[in-house]
């Protein structure tokens, strides 16, 4: 018989002789690994999810504030912007002759915890996500109305609407709304397809629609006097005062450094112009102490484990000494002990990154619906990448070298030493 196979089986008995610590064992290295594995895949997942949801806006315009808090709630829809931009500066912006297309946002509204986008129809015409994919829609089209709204994938999956259905908008982002505008119902127009972005988990509105909305209302709550009919304020010339940001697209690449210059040394009002991949970039330049934080307490958790299994071998060979010395009594030579012990190790490793990855998929399933939820990113159920594989080689070659120190000591023993009966 095989000498591999017979130590293969000698292993296995072995360790099921000892199932309970071996199961201990084994799922201390399965978490280690899946946790490893896991900060991995989330920080990856993590990059491309931001980096997809816009593509092809040369420039993002904003209050004077910073550049990361700009991107983050003008397209992250994260935090709140601290002031506004005129509708005298973005019109002014939008007509430079440079700029081929500018769609302004208006934040600030939600509905049932969905933030609310007030928007122009050029919106779905130029935004882009992902390889500059266009937004598309799933049922209906975009607004028509002043009152029509344009929902998300996911808020009409979540809540359930269908085109036709009315929502009411309230003031404040937190589930529960506060002075809903209850007077003044949107009806559902259309519908957009996934995108895996932001988008997904927003209801879009015209800026007409937000100023209608807002008339008879001042500091967040409804003034009194009677209220202008929803017939009334569709013959009226609405426009807004001011903007949370506006994206910008311009006719050429090599003109976004002197329009951003010119922006942000406008002295009639304090504007910031950013560059979304650039500003980006230093957004996971901010994150990289933290991302080294999570893994390196990751990787220690799995370091953790494998001192795990090293002590539950070593403690082993005290209560083995008979065994290793009737496997040589019988013929097996030092090496082979060597090779049993080592292979022990690898046996549980293996165990481990099985059991491990197993973990790691089944959190990915069971947290992927509450990481898009709660924080809008897509988090994709793929294979192993080239880099999971050398983790895993990297794991396995740390569970052989902890299998070295408790072999080299059951190397040493010896038969009279594991034949003495103490009393």
């Amino acid at each position: 018989m095989n000498i591999a196979a017979v130590l293969c089986g000698l292993a296995w008995k072995s360790l099921w002789s000892r199932r309970g610590t071996a199961f201990l064992t084994v799922v201390s290295l399965a978490i280690g690994v899946a946790l490893v594995l896991g900060v991995d895949r989330l920080r990856e997942e993590a990059r491309a999810s931001f980096a997809n949801t816009v593509s092809g806006v040369d420039l993002i315009v904003g209050a004077r504030s910073g550049p990361i808090a700009l991107l983050l709630y003008s397209v992250f829809r994260i935090g709140n912007a601290t002031n506004n931009i005129s509708w005298a500066a973005y019109r002014r912006i939008a007509e430079h002759p440079d700029v081929a297309w500018a769609v302004p946002l208006s934040l600030g509204d939600s509905h049932r915890g969905y933030r609310v986008i007030g928007t122009e129809r050029g919106y779905f015409q130029h935004y882009r996500f992902g390889k500059r994919e266009r937004l598309a829609f799933a049922a209906g089209g975009p607004f028509e109305d002043l009152f029509d709204a344009v929902l998300g994938a996911e808020v009409a999956a979540a809540l359930g609407y269908g085109l036709g259905d009315n929502i009411v908008i309230g003031h404040g982002l937190g589930a529960i709304e506060i002075n809903k505008h209850d007077d003044r119902p949107f009806r559902v127009a259309g519908i957009l397809r996934r995108t895996g972005t932001p988008v997904d988990r927003g209801v879009h509105v015209s800026l007409a629609g937000i100023e209608a909305m807002h008339i008879d209302w001042q500091d967040g709550r409804r003034q009194g006097g009677p209220s202008l009919s929803a017939e009334r304020l569709r013959k009226l010339t609405l426009r807004p005062k001011a903007l949370t940001a506006a994206l910008i697209g311009l006719k050429s690449r090599f003109a976004v450094f002197t329009l951003q210059r010119e922006i942000n040394n406008d002295r009639r009002e304090p504007l910031l112009a950013i560059l979304p991949g650039v500003t980006l970039q230093a957004l996971w330049d901010l994150m990289s102490n933290a991302e080294l934080a999570l893994a390196a307490i990751a990787i220690f958790v799995a370091l953790a484990a494998f001192l795990g299994m090293l002590v539950m071998l070593l403690a082993g060979l005290g209560e083995r000494r008979r065994e290793i010395a009737i496997l040589r009594a019988v013929g097996a030579r030092p090496w082979q002990v060597f090779s049993l012990i080592t292979l022990e190790a690898v046996v549980l490793t293996v165990l481990g990154l099985i059991v491990g990855l197993g973990l790691l998929y089944v959190g990915l399933v069971l947290a992927r619906p509450v990481i898009n939820d709660v924080y809008g990113i897509q988090i994709g159920v793929r294979g192993l990448s080239v880099r999971d594989l050398a983790y895993l080689v990297g794991f396995l070659a740390v569970g052989g070298l902890a299998g070295i120190l408790p072999s080299y000591g059951a190397y040493r023993r010896s038969l009279v030493d594991g034949l003495i009966v103490r009393l």
